[in-house]
């Protein structure tokens, strides 16, 4: 062994800490005057950027605030929310993008637990945020964003001033300093709390980072690309592309919500190359009236998140034109940590072949080190036989450095130095992982494990159903029995009967839905289905509750 190679000196000229706030930096001085973001008919130069988050982060000094305090932000996506990602960590704080989509309890929560300094509220939110800040005990600064995108941008405001005329007074030379370790914390994002109070997830600087470069391979970003901002940016920081696109010196559009005309028109009028969503924000755009829909002569590619979208979602995204990369993460993950990367040859497969390919979560990504569908028990690798389930779990630096203020949490799901998902997978002959639940998503009907994801890919199949959910509904003879929550498609009609009837030509008969209500599904902000709701009015039909 040769020790010298030990000796070797760490210093600043070969040794930097990894934040993605030099992705800014590098951006502002190789494309000064290209647009980093469109706004309406607002737009902004990456050095137009780079100089208003200089002055946003003096602006918070200004305040008081430094190293691991929290700016909590109420914003939808519009500039001031991507200009937050890079503002708020200059100056060592912790970014936390608060659910637009919350009550007001639930944020006066996040406000608390995260003990925010600072909030900043766009006037569409204001109400929220006014009811929420009433029951919070400690004192917030209140910035007012107002956004002239929104019709009622003006307001009553509830803050004590107005971000444009906030950030005025900021120094655009402003000297912030990156992290002197990439382990600090950067923000802060709850998960969905359908249990019990929110869990508040930490990022790092390093996993920001490297996610970020991440997002570029996995996606085969061409640089200076066109990103639409259809994808929340208070969900996982917009999975981190907020700083994947300073990194790629490409162009942000904003986007306040999510209307499946306006983005065919902006994806047609700004080259849009690259979008994200869930599967139901697909499913709207695969549903628009085809004389609304914009066939688009370039490249346009989606990343597609949450359930596992329906092979039907992923074949008609082919037929609009978009080509649709299937990836998987949690918010414990910083977003997508895991993709179905393409192989040689699924191309010249039918596209049903390759959507049933491409509705797999697949394999780690590119700069995630590690992620196996293992035993929960022994922590083995279940056979690659793709019928033996066990639990995806990550491992690698994009993933949290825990749960704030939550110990006993962290420790359990970091149990055997894995990342515990919670998702319920088998690893097919090729090496692929496929969810086949959430662990508590098994339905157990009589002794036999129902896959809620198997049923919902034949209800998919069905030509009147848009959306689909099935959950376990208590039943004294066999325990649980599926039930199926159902959205129809524009102008389509069907009955439970006849859904049971289809149902039954493609699935065994125990794996069947014992019931079928037909109506409108609750969805997160993010477009997830709230299955626990849906498990909640199973329950109440049992009982004759709910009709």
């Amino acid at each position: 062994m040769v020790a010298a190679y030990d000796e070797l000196p760490r210093t600043p000229a070969n040794f930097v800490a990894l934040s993605p706030l030099r992705y800014l930096e590098r951006a502002a001085y190789i494309y000064p005057n290209q647009d980093a973001i469109i706004h309406g008919k607002r737009r902004i130069s990456w050095r137009e950027t780079y100089n208003r988050c200089r002055q946003f982060a003096q602006q918070l000094q200004k305040l008081g605030i430094g190293k691991n305090d929290t700016v909590s932000v109420l914003l939808p996506n519009i500039p001031a929310m991507l200009e937050a990602h890079f503002a708020v960590p200059m100056i060592g704080a912790v970014l936390n993008t608060l659910n637009t989509r919350l009550d007001a309890k639930t944020i006066a929560f996040m406000l608390e637990h995260a003990e925010t300094k600072v909030l900043l509220v766009d006037p569409e939110f204001a109400p929220l945020a006014k009811e929420a800040l009433s029951l919070v005990s400690q004192p917030i600064y209140v910035i007012d964003v107002d956004d002239e995108e929104y019709e009622q941008c003006f307001s009553t405001p509830i803050g004590q001033i107005e971000y444009e005329d906030w950030l005025a007074e900021g120094d655009a030379e402003f000297e912030w300093h990156l992290p002197s370790d990439e382990w600090d914390a950067i923000s802060l994002n709850y998960t969905s709390g359908t249990t019990g109070n929110p869990k508040g997830v930490v990022y790092h600087h390093r996993g920001a980072y490297i996610n970020a470069a991440s997002n570029i391979i996995a996606c085969g970003m061409t640089p200076r690309a066109t990103y639409l901002w259809t994808l929340p940016l208070f969900h996982c920081n917009g999975w981190c592309f907020a700083w994947t696109m300073a990194a790629n010196g490409g162009t942000n559009i904003c986007l306040r919500k999510v209307d499946p005309e306006l983005i065919f028109n902006l994806i047609a009028v700004h080259k849009v190359d690259y979008f994200c969503g869930a599967p139901i924000v697909l499913s709207m755009l695969i549903n628009t009236p085809e004389q609304k829909q914009i066939k688009f002569e370039h490249r346009v590619e989606v990343m597609v998140a949450g359930a596992a979208p329906p092979a039907a979602i992923i074949e008609g995204m082919r037929n609009i034109g978009i080509n649709v990369t299937h990836v998987y993460g949690l918010t414990e993950t910083y977003g997508p940590s895991a993709l179905c990367a393409s192989q040689a040859g699924w191309s010249e497969l039918s596209i049903q072949e390759q959507a049933q390919l491409h509705s797999r979560q697949g394999v780690p990504y590119p700069l995630q080190d590690g992620m196996k569908v293992l035993d929960p028990e022994t922590l083995e690798p279940v056979p690659k036989d793709g019928t033996t389930m066990g639990e995806i779990m990550f491992r690698g630096n994009i993933v949290m450095k825990g749960y704030l203020k939550n110990p006993e949490a962290t420790t359990e799901a970091f149990k055997g130095g894995w990342f515990h998902t919670g998702d319920l997978a088998v690893c097919q002959p090729d090496g692929y992982a496929k969810i086949t639940d959430r662990s508590k998503d098994v339905i157990i009907s009589g002794g036999e494990n129902i896959s809620s994801l198997e049923v919902e890919e034949v209800l998919y199949r069905h030509p009147a159903i848009l959306t689909a959910a099935v959950v376990a509904k208590p039943d004294p003879r066999w325990q649980e029995v599926p039930c199926a929550f159902i959205e129809l498609k524009a102008g389509k009609e069907t009955t439970p009967e006849e859904i049971i009837e289809f149902c039954k030509q493609h699935l065994a008969r125990f794996k069947v839905p014992k019931d079928v209500v037909i109506t409108e599904i609750p969805k997160t902000s993010t477009g997830k289905l709230q299955k626990f709701v849906l498990r909640d009015w199973a329950k109440e039909r049992t009982t004759g509750e709910f009709s």
